[in-house]
């Protein structure tokens, strides 16, 4: 029997981590001396121990350990850590996102925005349209670009896929998206469907990289809008020139971000 100094020793976990594993239920010991209390673990736990410690430095909760350590069927411990693992990976990408715009918007001398003011013919598309929580953006986004793809088959030579994101989605966290592609013959099939998109006025610009990391060029936009055009209500147009469809690398992936405003006078700022 090892007591739990030495068992703390071994297993690199404090003796105070291993008694809320014990009070937590998540690591008994094999004996508690009755009268004294003491704590006092096998060799044979040593491997467990372990395996917790591991776990909980890749931040897995209490509760998913325990769901491990319980699983009798080694494909279904491997499932949960694999399950857990994407979400870290997701936190990762996350966490890369968020310190490359903090290090754009903290720069000293950021690169001018290059923005061109556009003049967007009426024009139909095939389009897939809802009422969209913002936090469900992206899983919206994914199922209606696979209904446009399975009813318009591969990208063509028609132009890239663009969305249409109405003000709620930022002002309110809710609102109108429309997801579209271009077709000469937009076909009707499940909620694909023939939509005109209207003319219109836009200043333009091209994001470069994640799409989580948009919302600075669009901030940037958006100052460049109010120093040298009127903003008009409408919503904020996307066009997805290179991305996930076209390669895995993200530093590639480009997005057109159209702010509409009405253009005061003919020369370009």
């Amino acid at each position: 029997m090892l007591a739990i100094g030495e068992f703390s020793r071994l297993t690199h976990l404090s003796i105070r981590t291993l008694r809320r594993y014990h009070e937590g239920g998540l690591l008994e010991p094999e004996l508690v001396d009755a009268s004294s209390g003491y704590r006092y673990y096998s060799a044979d736990q040593i491997p467990t121990a372990q395996v917790i410690h591991r776990l909980r430095e890749l931040d897995v909760p209490l509760a998913d350990v325990r769901r491990i350590l319980g699983a009798s069927d080694p494909d279904q411990r491997a499932a949960l850590v694999a399950e857990h693992l994407v979400r870290l990976e997701a936190e990762l990408a996350r966490t890369r996102v968020a310190v490359s715009s903090l290090r754009r918007l903290l720069a000293p001398d950021p690169p001018p925005l290059q923005v061109e003011l556009r003049a967007e013919p009426e024009v139909t598309v095939a389009a897939v349209e809802d009422e969209v929580d913002a936090d469900d953006v992206g899983t919206w986004f994914a199922g209606a670009m696979a209904e446009l793809d399975a009813a318009l088959g591969p990208p063509t030579d028609a132009g890239p896929p663009g969305g249409l994101y109405d003000n709620g989605l930022f002002e309110h966290g809710h609102g109108r998206l429309l997801l579209y592609r271009p077709s000469a013959e937009p076909p009707r099939r499940g909620r694909v469907r023939p939509v005109r998109l209207p003319a219109v006025e836009l200043a333009v610009t091209t994001h470069h990289g994640e799409h989580d990391g948009a919302d600075v060029t669009y901030g940037q936009l958006g100052s460049w809008v109010v120093a040298n055009a009127l903003t008009v209500a409408g919503p904020v147009r996307e066009r997805y020139l290179v991305g996930p469809r076209d390669t895995d690398d993200s530093a590639a992936w480009r997005t057109e971000i159209g702010w509409p405003v009405f253009r005061v006078g003919t020369d370009l700022p």
